[in-house]
């Protein structure tokens, strides 16, 4: 379980690394066919980090309320309460709030910024269709979210995706109204203009759906670490694997779900499609490999 763990920690890293790359040799490319130079990427951080600070705050608050989840209290839910309570004493956090979500379908989720504003959130179905064993191995797997502060990751990587996204605009534009050709023509010339110009092009077109996929490939090894950590917490790997089993086999998908918040779900809450394409778009790894790596444990 540390093993895969620390494996997990240290491909997270180089995401955020290699993404981190992606941003700067966009902002080269920029200033090499640009009047503005490599200081215009300073205007393009500022702004994706505005917008995504109120979002980052009033985040949970936004998801609970498209998932149409409720507050629920100890006498309404006792059982549920005592397994998020007892968990959260062995991971060394508070407790965090319990929800419900008035559907048969068996999911759950975690938000909120730190552990002092934490939520765990699980549908009615959760609980009627999981036993003791597997409703702690997916509370543990959402108790890790929050003690790993992925909530910040996630926000982290839409900072870059909004970044990245900023930086494509802009070079495109430049070249639009010619500015960027006057630029690359007055400052290199002949063939090495012309290469600058059609390297920034194209990089200017992919490199949002780059950013995209490297955002989903974060997500994943955040659910990857989590499977883990949850494992850890519990120390008993088989009781998530169970779960994760059922949770898979269930077929209904969850009403209240959508595009953007399903990657918030222990699984896809859309339901996962077969095919090594579907994978790469997804904010979830397939969910016979987090079982293997359970078993393997």
């Amino acid at each position: 379980m540390y093993e895969q763990i620390s494996r997990n920690k240290r491909k997270s890293f180089f995401l955020i690394l290699f993404f981190l790359g992606l941003i700067f040799a966009l902002a080269w490319f920029f200033g090499q066919v640009t009047e503005l130079g490599s200081y215009a990427v300073i205007p393009a951080f500022i702004i994706a980090i505005i917008m995504t600070i109120g979002s980052y705050y009033a985040s949970d608050k936004i998801v609970l309320a498209v998932s149409r989840a409720r507050p629920v209290n100890r006498e309404e839910y006792p059982y549920l309460y005592n397994v998020v309570e007892g968990l959260a004493i062995a991971a060394g956090l508070p407790k965090p709030r319990c929800y419900i979500i008035n559907d048969t379908a068996p999911n759950a989720f975690a938000t909120g910024r730190n552990p002092k504003n934490s939520v765990i959130v699980v549908t009615t179905g959760l609980l009627e269709k999981l036993n003791r064993a597997e409703l702690e191995g997916v509370i543990a797997h959402e108790m890790s979210h929050i003690k790993n502060y992925d909530v910040l990751v996630q926000t982290l990587s839409v900072v870059m995706v909004g970044v990245v996204v900023l930086l494509s605009d802009w070079i495109l534009r430049s070249f639009f109204w010619g500015a960027g050709r006057r630029r690359s023509s007055d400052k290199r010339g002949g063939n090495a203009g012309s290469i600058l110009i059609v390297v920034a092009l194209v990089l200017a077109v992919l490199s949002p759906l780059f950013a995209q996929l490297l955002k989903l490939a974060v997500s994943r090894k955040r659910e990857y670490l989590a499977d883990a950590n949850g494992a850890l917490l519990t120390r008993y790997p088989p009781g998530l694997a169970s779960a994760l089993k059922k949770l898979s086999a269930d077929r209904e998908p969850l009403e209240v779900a959508n595009k953007a918040t399903a990657h918030l779900y222990i699984v896809n809450p859309l339901k996962d499609i077969k095919g090594k394409m579907n994978v790469m778009f997804s904010t979830h790894p397939p969910i016979e490999k987090r079982i293997e790596a359970l078993e393997n444990m």
